[in-house]
């Protein structure tokens, strides 16, 4: 069923009452007057009479083009782009035909196809905006089928029948029970409707079980059902009152569409009374939505003063003279020269409703506007696929204030011409994983800390498993990793976190991770990995340089040593030894300018504000060359120094001798001039720091 035939019927419930259309020899009188009393199920066949009757080409091509009518009025999407397309080929003047052809198209999802069209009107009629947005609209509903939103969505197979179902209201605010709109047999009404050929409509109510499990619908008891069409129903939040539309006709076949409010009798519902502001029997008057402290009903109407076509409306209820007042038009930013319905007010002030007139998908689409204040919405926003689809989507609610509820759609997969549809936002989830390992053997570390620090002051802690890895996620009801928050990732060490290759144990590190949630918009993983410095007997950092036999720091050594008053800073119960080497060149004085090159180091750090003794400096001349522990070390003519290699004088004269190649020689012999640090022990305890600080610095040497 389409956005027109909902508006005109199923929305405001305006299925007229109507006897059989009787052959008459002028079938083409006799379709125009069904059509106009929009019985455009029965137009149709007297449409395609009335054609095999006609001999002029062009009441040929009008009978065409109107049978094309009668099918998009019914939501036949398939049948009337076929006419349509037979209009045009028939040679129809009128240029509309081009712009439905469009429309069907598109509902068909067939986008493409539908934009050629929408650009044959708009260079065929340059000042409708119509050609314009509808072309636009095409290029963005492909995109929102390409990237949809998180929403999920599920047909309601237990409570959906072969007939139309559509319009679902909540009956109370426990959320288990459903009422909606639905032309299924055993409903008040028994005879069918002209305008489609269904049944006349009723309310229909279903429960849902502690299992999740919805009864099979049943006709809603009491006095709101009659042999009229009823539906599109909303109740107040206490379950007290309904609102509902009912069309009527008169013995003169007037239709009559309003809306009516009944109050709960026990357990039934008594008759249904007429709005006082329904006043008018040409106006159309239907979809109520009540807001939920009771005081403002929405609807949809086509009275004088709105923008075109149905608009959103609303009426204020004056408690201290018990009455509604003047409908009030939402305004140019809600509704448009096109179809606005379906209005839903949230509660969190959130406005939803359905429109053609706004960019869309398809036919009728559901969009959202925010509140701007008392009684003023704005900034409308189509909630894009999966909620909406190229067919007609509308007629949504909410759970309260959750990411879930109800809607209507006629999309594909649906068992009737309208189905419900329910929907959910599945939560955002992210997870912030990694693993953590030793710097030198690339062994994983079990038992370290992981600390994560949220921007929404947020504060949780985990240790690596044994195969070094952690994670942060989602752990029943507790969430670590939040959307819209940036996060800090650091890693600290105690005295029992040991590996067979390490151990003594680790440094702890300053490293830090830095992750962000904002501005995700899409579950996803972060993963980010550490690696530890192992505590041994000789520990290397950035080297420290010196001028060729003086031991003054250069200005770039300083940048090296602040790499060693971070690890210091970082674990303040340290206390190292810091000692310098030489190559084996000028013997006679090495091991002075060892010695003045470790306390050059040492007194550089004392004036950072490291406690002198924490370090020890110490002068080792050449007596202690390097061991190559792995193969990375490469000499510049590429020979590669083999691990286990002792960088002994002997060794160095034998395989870089420095007559055969002087920049290999070199490279060796650097590697020997070095500043280095070992770790003498782990209990310092700063005398001059804070009580607590040092209580607490005590009982972790005690526990190590």
């Amino acid at each position: 069923m389409n956005k027109i035939t909902k508006i005109t019927t199923t929305i405001a419930i305006a299925l007229l009452l109507s006897v059989g259309v009787k052959a008459q020899k002028n079938y083409n009188v006799e379709a125009g007057k069904a059509f106009s009393s929009m019985e455009y199920y029965n137009a149709i066949e007297l449409y395609k009479k009335a054609y095999e009757k006609a001999k002029n080409k062009g009441d040929k091509a009008r009978i065409i083009f109107m049978t094309a009518e009668c099918y998009r009025l019914i939501g036949d999407n398939k049948q009337a782009e076929q006419w349509y397309t037979k209009a045009i080929k028939a040679n129809y003047t009128d240029t509309k035909a081009i712009y439905y052809l469009a429309n069907a198209k598109k509902a068909q999802e067939k986008y493409n196809e539908a934009l050629i069209e929408y650009k044959k009107y708009q260079k065929a009629n340059p000042s409708d905006k119509r050609g314009d947005d509808g072309a636009k609209s095409c290029e963005l509903a492909q995109q929102w089928k390409d990237h949809p939103t998180r929403y999920h969505v599920e047909n309601m197979v237990q409570i959906n029948s072969k007939e139309p179902d559509f319009a679902p209201c909540y009956a109370d605010k426990k959320f288990n029970k459903l009422y909606f709109t639905s032309m299924r047999a055993g409903g008040t009404g028994s005879s069918e409707d002209p305008t489609i050929g269904q049944n006349y409509s009723d309310i229909f109510e279903t429960s849902m079980d502690k299992n999740g499990k919805w009864s099979t619908p049943v006709s809603m008891s009491g006095g709101v059902n009659t042999k009229d069409n009823e539906g599109n129903c909303a109740v107040t939040k206490k379950g007290d009152k309904i609102f509902f539309s009912r069309c009527l006709t008169d013995s003169k076949k007037v239709t009559y569409n309003k809306i009516y409010v009944a109050t709960k009798k026990g357990n039934s519902w008594g008759d249904g009374e007429l709005l006082p502001f329904c006043n008018n029997d040409t106006i159309k008057y239907a979809a109520p939505s009540i807001s939920s402290d009771g005081t403002t009903l929405f609807f949809c109407s086509n009275m004088p003063g709105g923008q075109g076509g149905n608009d959103i409306w609303y009426s204020k209820y004056d408690k201290k003279n018990n009455k509604w007042g003047d409908p009030v038009n939402l305004g140019p930013d809600i509704n448009t020269p096109g179809e606005e319905v379906w209005p839903f007010l949230h509660d969190d002030g959130t406005l939803y409703f359905s429109s053609d007139g706004h960019l869309g998908m398809g036919g009728l689409d559901i969009f959202k506007a925010e509140k701007k204040g008392d009684d003023k919405w704005g900034n409308v926003t189509n909630l894009k696929y999966p909620i909406n689809s190229a067919a007609d989507d509308f007629a949504i609610i909410f759970e309260g204030k959750k990411e879930r509820g109800y809607f209507s759609s006629n999309r594909e997969g649906t068992k009737g011409k309208d189905d419900i549809w329910s929907f959910a936002l599945p939560p955002l989830l992210f997870v912030i994983e990694g693993v953590v390992t030793d710097c030198k053997f690339k062994e994983t570390i079990p038992g370290v800390t992981i600390k994560l620090v949220g921007s929404d002051g947020s504060s949780v802690e985990t240790k690596t498993d044994a195969a070094g890895y952690y994670k942060f996620a989602e752990n029943g009801q507790d969430r670590f990793v939040n959307p819209g928050t940036s996060y800090v990732i650091t890693t600290s060490v105690g005295a029992e976190v040991k590996t067979v290759q390490a151990p003594l144990g680790f440094l702890n590190s300053s490293d830090k991770a830095k992750e962000t949630t904002v501005g995700e918009e899409l579950a996803k993983t972060f993963k980010h990995d550490f690696c530890l410095i192992p505590i041994e007997k000789e520990i290397r950092f950035p080297d420290v340089l010196y001028d060729l036999g003086k031991f003054d720091l250069r200005p770039e050594s300083k940048d090296s040593l602040d790499f060693l008053y971070q690890t210091l800073i970082d674990n303040p119960n340290l206390v190292i030894e810091l000692s310098s080497h030489t190559d084996y060149r000028d013997h006679k004085i090495n091991q002075v300018l060892s010695e003045n090159r470790a306390k050059a180091c040492v007194e550089y750090l004392i004036s950072k504000g490291i406690p002198a003794e924490r370090m020890v400096p110490k002068g080792y001349a050449e007596s202690r060359p390097v061991v190559i522990e792995d193969t990375t070390h490469k000499a510049p003519s590429g020979k590669i120094l083999a691990k286990g290699s002792v960088l002994s004088p002997k060794w160095i004269d034998t395989n870089f001798p420095e007559k055969k190649n002087k920049e290999d020689y070199e490279y060796v012999m650097q590697l020997n001039r070095r500043t280095v640090f070992s770790v003498l022990r782990k209990d310092y305890v700063n005398p001059n720091a804070p009580k607590e600080e040092i209580k607490k610095e005590k009982k972790e040497d005690d526990d190590e």
